[in-house]
């Protein structure tokens, strides 16, 4: 029985950084708080394509805490979190109404175990504008801290 519990609290610890995604890359980051021991603390940016609407990509920008919890993944990152999404190719406008609104396009953990860091997508077909929600929810108790970003799609050039 313990070697199993043992077995599973080495797996969690081995699990990829916070904010880690098969399908987020790391643009960059830099450094803010100097920890003696491990890594630095960071702001780290991120960019994603949305998996339902080709041509918008988001660009997140997020706190990931350093020293030694945070080389080892039990840091609790900060619940703070900016978002700027664009059109970077073409949108097909008329497959947007089938899109699923609200919907989370981006989830990632912001902790070992109770945090995340999520994404949601919503459109505004009146006036033809996708709506990119970022907030950080926990278990027992989220936070309201958040950003928004909008693609305006569609719009006539005057």
């Amino acid at each position: 029985m313990r070697r199993g519990l043992l077995a599973v609290l080495l797996s969690l610890i081995a699990l990829p950084a916070p904010f880690a995604s098969a399908w987020a890359e790391e643009v960059g980051s830099v450094g803010y708080r100097f920890k003696w021991l491990g890594p630095n603390d960071k702001i780290i940016v991120e960019a994603f394509d949305d998996p339902d609407v080709p041509g918008v990509t988001c660009y997140m920008s997020h706190a990931r805490t350093g020293g030694i919890k945070g080389a080892i993944g039990l840091a609790e990152d900060p619940g703070e979190a900016s978002i700027a999404c664009r059109q970077v190719g073409p949108v097909d406008v008329d497959q947007l109404d089938k899109i699923r609104s609200p919907h989370e396009v981006f989830s990632a953990r912001a902790s070992l175990i109770f945090k995340s860091t999520q994404v949601t997508r919503f459109w505004d077909a009146k006036r033809k504008a996708l709506i990119y929600l970022v907030y950080t929810d926990r278990i027992i108790e989220g936070s309201p801290r958040n950003a928004i970003s909008v693609v305006p799609v569609g719009v006539p050039a005057k």
